[in-house]
């Protein structure tokens, strides 16, 4: 089942499609070009969706340390791994990997949209408490341009525990440049150049740092060549972590990135009320060449075929006390963020 929604009646070029398994972004078309990574068919990425192309990502995103939330509800909480010793994007049955209820057509705020709806049990995956995670898809265009707005929603509605974690955030890999097979020749800027700092095993130590490998000032522009820069690092906005609310959508929005390539004339640009991003390049993309169920062969996606641009709260908050408050959702609180994705043709 798929959902094809125009961001303007008159504009058929620019449409998105949105399918349940996932809550996925399957197709982002702007001026005739899909600019997101996807498989034809939902069962594909049933079977090869091990980079995540398009997912709604939860219950937490990024990495959990060791794969424990300790001194919660007075107990630790042992996730199921899926990264090393880690728990990585919800863990191997997250919540880009199940089927959510939807695409339902509605109104949101004044415009057209789609909305998903998941329940997560008590338990699932390692996690306490039974949560309610609702997402909308808003489409529409403004001065030539086409616009996404992703806004999430979740709260906690069982009675099995007073207190759980959560994270969410989307994992669609842009290439301004397809059918090219990667994402050399992309021009870059980003709103930030501070990082968490990471351990070998892709635990922040606590610190935030200059990015090494990109220009010293923000929004300052960088290439991407075949190789070279390559992170898969979490960026921050709000070096402040104890002052982001557990619902940002209030906050005003900050341009996270924003991409162009001069093959194409294609640019992208990412905001977001959230305090930080993973930007990844791809490094680990390794989908085999696979066959549709109408012998339709689609060609294989390996390593920097995608750029993904995550908006969230700090990698391991779950993990670490001293920044849980951004992602600690007590009884009775709602979980709350928002972020446009903003495309156009030259």
């Amino acid at each position: 089942m798929s959902s094809r929604h125009g961001a303007a009646a008159d504009q058929v070029e620019s449409t998105f499609t949105f399918i349940p398994y996932g809550a996925i972004i399957q197709e982002f078309n702007v001026a005739g070009h899909n600019i997101v990574q996807n498989f034809p068919e939902a069962g594909l990425y049933e079977e090869y969706n091990t980079p995540h192309f398009g997912e709604t990502i939860g219950r937490t995103r990024n990495r959990v340390k060791d794969a424990r939330v300790e001194n919660l509800n007075g107990k630790t909480y042992t996730l199921n791994a899926n990264n090393g010793s880690n728990s990585l994007h919800g863990g191997p049955s997250g919540w880009g990997k199940r089927v959510w209820e939807g695409p339902t057509a509605m109104n949101r705020n004044g415009k057209e949209g789609v909305q998903f709806k998941y329940l997560s049990n008590d338990g699932e995956e390692g996690y306490p408490g039974t949560v309610e995670c609702r997402c909308w898809y808003t489409a529409w265009t403004e001065e030539g341009k086409t616009l996404l707005e992703i806004e999430y929603e979740a709260e906690l509605v069982g009675n099995e525990c007073e207190e759980t974690v959560i994270g969410v955030t989307n994992h669609s890999y842009f290439n301004l440049n397809l059918p090219a097979p990667t994402i050399a020749g992309t021009v870059v800027t980003l709103g930030t150049t501070s990082y968490l700092e990471i351990s070998p095993d892709g635990i922040p130590t606590g610190r935030i740092i200059p990015y090494p490998d990109i220009p010293s000032e923000p929004l300052k522009e960088f290439t991407l060549s075949e190789s070279h820069p390559d992170p898969d690092d979490c960026f921050v906005v709000n070096t402040s972590p104890g002052s982001t609310p557990l619902d940002t959508r209030s906050l005003p929005l900050h341009v996270l990135a924003t991409l162009y390539h001069p093959n194409t004339g294609l640019h992208l640009e990412v905001e977001s009320t959230e305090p930080a991003f993973q930007f990844y390049t791809g490094r680990f993309i390794d989908v085999p060449e696979v066959t549709t169920s109408m012998g339709q062969k689609v060609e294989a996606r390996g390593k920097r075929s995608g750029i993904c641009i995550e908006p969230s709260r700090y990698v391991n908050c779950a993990g670490k006390e001293e920044w849980r408050s951004q992602c600690l959702m007590t009884k009775g609180k709602v979980f709350g963020a928002r972020s446009i994705y903003r495309a156009w043709k030259d």
